[in-house]
């Protein structure tokens, strides 16, 4: 694809994206099984993003995370992913859907069915979002140029 698309596509059309995990290198390879179309992207919108995302078997969606100021909701299309939260687990399935506004619930999703799990995630891109992680020694910054990574004592990855 070059340029925005200006008529419809099958979401499936639109490549994965290249870069399988924007998280440093320790941490980068507990994204394995995970595949993202960037569907917002391919439109040209850069005020939300909007991901066809999928988990194989195994496979989690993130690190265990909660936003700054970013806002995330996520409809699940196909399969039952495990919803763990800093609240508990909840077994979600297809037609089932939960917002997480800013500051909230730590949250991600770990596929531990036998088949793949297909959702959608769309959240604000507000440049001045940060990401908190609980289990790990991580934090992250967002601006114009993407995603930066600390530990949580402030060193660079």
């Amino acid at each position: 694809m070059t340029g925005p698309a200006r008529t419809p596509l099958a979401a499936e059309d639109v490549p994965p994206r290249r870069k399988p995990s924007n998280y440093p290198a320790p941490f980068a390879a507990r994204m394995a099984g995970r595949e993202k179309r960037q569907l917002g992207d391919a439109f040209g919108l850069s005020r939300f993003g909007v991901n066809l995302t999928t988990l194989a078997p195994g496979a989690q969606s993130a690190l265990l995370h909660r936003h700054s100021r970013q806002e995330e909701f996520v409809y699940i299309l196909a399969g039952t992913p495990t919803l763990r939260t800093d609240e508990g687990e909840f077994l979600l399935a297809p037609g089932m859907c939960i917002g997480f506004p800013a500051e909230g619930l730590a949250h991600h999703l770990v596929n531990r069915s036998e088949g793949e799990v297909h959702y959608l995630e769309i959240g604000d891109r507000d440049p001045q979002d940060a990401g908190e992680y609980p289990e790990d020694d991580l934090v992250a910054h967002f601006s114009a140029t993407g995603w930066s990574f600390t530990r949580k004592d402030g060193t660079p990855w």
